[in-house]
């Protein structure tokens, strides 16, 4: 039997970054993944995505740079190169991953985990044919795509005409027909992404808007943006039916057919809770998702979860932060999770970032709230770089107190602002502290100082 401090299962954000600082603090740790570190994030998802959409973005704007003063002939987009460059950045970025763990001295299990029970001596796992045992443990196995009951899904992915977010980014050949069902974050990139690579794409939503929880007058804004595009948008529509070359799809009572090379199903995800065990400690699940407190703690004293698991908020920066909230509570450190100043991100072009309270959430519950609107073209640099897409900064404040209370952002670089709106949040700050800050010009982001005086 080999014994640890810390066993943790599950190699994505949450997994490896607590492993790391774990390491680091003096506690014995072994970290189990059966596929690559870096999880869903960096092999399938976060970081893999971003290629593709930088290359769009490249090929945008060769295809459009006269208003610039730059043209160009016989631009192509090689959609294979695109392809081989994602696999060679998410190569090297695992491997980054992997150095660290050796650098750290963490034990890494390339094996699939079994937790089998809890003695005297703590709980065990077995992998391969090796039995581990630590005092605690640690849950970080992510989520699985969500895949609805529709007919002929099952058989759809099975053919390879129906995708998740897994296999539309291995596929090499653009498809000529590309459905995405499901107009949430993972099925608007994509979506972005193949339109400008010159897929024909349709988004078939069944809720009224875009974008899930993100504000409901930015996601009108960005699906306004997207379908100048060509991007082709069916909203409060359910999908009814998959097969080989066609999509059915129920809107307004009416029964429509669509036709389609390639179908990605972005319908959302799952906490992964089976196939490892848990049941057999007890660990307390609800709608779900492994409940946890504020100190990352399950019902099972000695056992943390972290990451997509828990349902909180799947993304791979709240991953991150919960793991060091867990491992600094084991190694006796005050720390506590927060999570009212979450940004949240849509890498699209124009892309979308939030944090904290939409108008909507506000009103729901009682907020005595101003709402800012003002146009990115309030800002220099804006004006100098953009041209042809409308932006806006949406503020939501406090009247009463002059707090901060929400930031939205639908601009290029939102990305890259958010966090700076998400201190003012965590900290606190009121609208005159806020004001005293100064942001340099010319930027993007000064934009938001700028609303704030029109608070």
């Amino acid at each position: 039997m080999h014994v640890f401090d810390l066993l943790i299962i599950g190699g994505g954000p949450g997994g490896y970054l607590a492993a790391e600082r774990a390491a680091a603090g003096g506690l014995k740790t072994a970290l189990f993944e059966a596929r690559a570190l870096g999880g869903v994030c960096l092999n399938e998802g976060c970081v893999p995505s971003k290629t593709f959409l930088n290359s769009a973005k490249y090929y945008d704007h060769a295809q459009n740079g006269a208003a610039y003063g730059v043209t160009a002939s016989n631009v192509t987009l090689d959609h294979a190169k695109v392809v081989e460059r994602k696999n060679q950045v998410v190569k090297m970025l695992v491997s980054g991953v992997s150095a660290k763990m050796k650098g750290h001295k963490v034990t890494v299990v390339q094996a699939y985990a079994q937790i089998t029970g809890q003695t005297p001596g703590g709980f065990t796992v077995t992998a391969g044919d090796d039995i581990y045992c630590a005092k605690k443990l640690m849950i970080a196995t992510g989520s699985n795509p969500l895949i609805p009951p529709i007919p002929g899904v099952e058989k759809g992915i099975e053919s390879g005409f129906v995708l998740t977010n897994r296999e539309i980014l291995d596929i090499t050949a653009l498809p000529k027909e590309l459905v995405v069902i499901g107009g949430g974050v993972i099925g608007l990139e994509m979506a972005a992404y193949f339109r400008t690579a010159g897929s024909q794409v349709t988004v078939i939503e069944t809720l009224d808007k875009i974008a899930g929880q993100t504000d409901t007058e930015i996601s009108a804004l960005l699906r306004k943006e997207l379908e100048k595009k060509g991007v082709i948008f069916h909203l409060g529509a359910m999908v009814t039916e998959i097969s080989t070359g066609e999509i059915s799809y129920k809107k307004d009572g009416k029964t429509n057919k669509i036709s389609a090379e390639k179908v990605l199903l972005s319908t959302g995800r799952q906490p992964k809770i089976t196939g490892f065990g848990l049941e057999s400690i007890g660990v307390y699940v609800e709608k779900g998702a492994i409940v946890t407190d504020e100190l990352m703690r399950t019902n099972i004293p000695g056992v943390y979860a972290v990451g997509d698991v828990n349902g909180k908020y799947m993304l791979a920066h709240t991953a991150y932060r919960e793991a060091e909230v867990a491992v600094n509570h084991m190694l006796g450190k005050r720390d506590y999770m927060r999570y009212t100043a979450i940004s949240s991100i849509i890498y699209t072009s124009p892309e979308v970032a939030s944090v904290g309270e939409t108008e909507e959430t506000a009103k729901a519950r009682g907020l005595d709230v101003e709402v800012v609107r003002i146009s990115m073209l309030y800002s220099g640099r804006y004006v100098a770089e953009v041209s042809g897409e409308e932006g806006i900064c949406k503020l939501i404040v406090e009247r009463t107190g002059r707090k901060l209370l929400g930031v939205h952002l639908l601009s290029p670089y939102a990305s890259e602002i958010i966090y700076g709106a998400a201190l003012m949040l965590e900290m606190h700050l009121s609208i005159d502290e806020i004001k005293e800050l100064i942001f340099p010009h010319p930027t993007v982001g000064e934009v938001i100082r700028e609303g704030l005086f029109l608070a």
